[in-house]
């Protein structure tokens, strides 16, 4: 029985645009397509999703998921104990963040400041002081720069938490749009990409287009950015620059 990409879809609870990816990159090729070219599963391609979908909801990126499917060689025990030993590693890590967490509620439940080590750990481990030189060199004399030193000092434990927290909505949706296959210059992109204008308007200084594609071009020119975003998923870098150039790119007028 064949059946089309959107009941597959609905069938095994993914998106069309997941499907549509999986397609393109290898993992998944339907084995039948319509005159029209329009993609149909038969048993075996909803067979080979079904595991698909297992090894992704064991936390195996895509790539790794391939090679587990078609590659005789690769062993999935010996797979699983090193993921197993990445995900142990990535748990003492995020315990050490929850007890240095709970370490600066409790002192911001007592009214006192957040220290420099609460800070780190709000930011997942990120230390400004290890940039804090390089920030003054390159943009101390700027606006953006004093004006973002003014907002940033009138900010208590509320305001780096909400930060904290809007960093994280943002990165997450660029993630999610990645793995789906989105194109980076669509609207869902670009909204992300305005999210992320937005964010650094709304805390830290007004961002125009021209500082924003600026700061795209950053992300994937300097190694520590690219390293950061490339580490919540492969690609993301160059995702988010082709994002946020998209969106200042000039738009066609409509007659």
């Amino acid at each position: 029985m064949s059946r089309t990409v959107s009941e597959v879809a609905a069938l095994a609870g993914v998106t069309v645009r997941a499907l549509h990816h999986y397609d393109e990159i290898g993992l998944l090729h339907p084995r039948e397509r319509t005159d029209a070219g329009y993609r149909l599963y038969d048993d075996a391609d909803l067979a080979r999703l079904h595991d698909i979908l297992l090894w992704r909801g064991l936390g195996f990126p895509l790539d790794e998921v391939r090679a587990l499917l078609d590659d005789p060689a690769h062993d999935p025990l010996e797979a699983m104990r090193l993921h197993r030993e990445r995900l142990a590693a990535e748990v003492g890590a995020l315990s050490e963040r929850i007890a240095a967490l709970d370490a600066a509620i409790a002192r911001a439940g007592a009214s006192e400041p957040l220290s420099h080590d609460d800070l780190v750990a709000l930011f997942d481990g990120f230390d400004p002081d290890d940039y804090a030189e390089e920030v003054e060199q390159r943009w101390g004399d700027t606006e953006p720069y004093r004006e973002s030193r003014r907002r940033t000092k009138r900010y208590g434990k509320a305001e780096w938490t909400a930060i904290q927290a809007e960093v994280a909505a943002v990165n997450e949706q660029f993630v999610a749009l990645l793995a789906e296959g989105a194109p980076a210059d669509g609207a869902e992109a670009r909204a992300a990409a305005e999210a992320h204008r937005a964010h650094i308007s709304r805390w830290f200084y007004e961002v125009t287009p021209e500082m924003h594609v600026g700061l795209a071009e950053m992300y994937v020119a300097d190694p520590r950015f690219a390293a950061t975003y490339d580490g919540m998923a492969p690609g993301l870098a160059a995702f988010v620059r082709a994002a946020i150039l998209a969106l200042h790119a000039p738009r066609p007028r409509r007659l």
